[in-house]
């Protein structure tokens, strides 16, 4: 058994213990690949991947280090999404306290909004909006899955925090160009 911080090694990617349409959870038990937990960490996984878009994108050095960041914690997030019980928890208070000061400090950088934004902008802005949503998706999958059974309430917290955060960044990629706004009745 590795320990919580040892490195994951993986000698072959394909296991084939897949292929009836189960999976592992963190704690070894199998599951369909249907289980709410299972929806849960994918949707996480999607989110990670979004973000991984937007990283191929032009952004400015602090977007960058925030979603690099960002990445990181959605993975302790899936381990515990993954993890049935409350041993080994890792999603914490300090991490949902960060994302409330980046927000914060984003959005303290902003034009105070006077309509709905419409997801675009700039490419980079574009990917952080469909991040957002597939986060979204996450934070729906997640209260599926808490409903189901018990999960880490800060993965709830979370999720909700990432999406705003999200939004502000997604914001803050197309400061200082032409933000899309919805205009009521633009499309007569």
């Amino acid at each position: 058994m590795r320990e919580r911080d040892e490195p994951v090694r993986l000698t072959r990617i394909y296991t084939r213990t897949g292929d009836a349409g189960e999976t592992a959870l963190g704690d070894l038990s199998r599951v369909p690949k249907t289980h709410p937990r299972v929806k849960a960490f994918g949707a996480v996984d999607e989110t990670n991947a979004q973000l991984g878009v937007a990283l191929a994108a032009e952004l400015p050095p602090e977007l960058r280090a925030v979603l690099v960041r960002v990445q990181n914690e959605l993975f302790d997030l899936g381990a515990d999404l993954s993890r049935p019980g409350e041993e080994g928890l890792r999603v914490t208070e300090s991490q949902v306290e960060a994302l409330e000061r980046d927000c914060d400090r984003f959005n303290e950088q902003l034009s105070m909004l006077k309509s709905f934004v419409l997801p675009g902008g700039s490419e980079a802005a574009a990917h952080l909006h469909v991040a957002r949503t597939v986060c979204r998706r996450a934070e729906r999958e997640t209260i599926a899955a808490a409903a189901a059974e018990e999960l880490n309430p800060l993965a709830l917290v979370y999720l909700n925090r990432l999406s705003d955060l999200l939004f502000i960044l997604a914001r803050a990629a197309n400061a200082g160009g032409d933000e899309p706004l919805w205009r009521p009745g633009a499309s007569r």
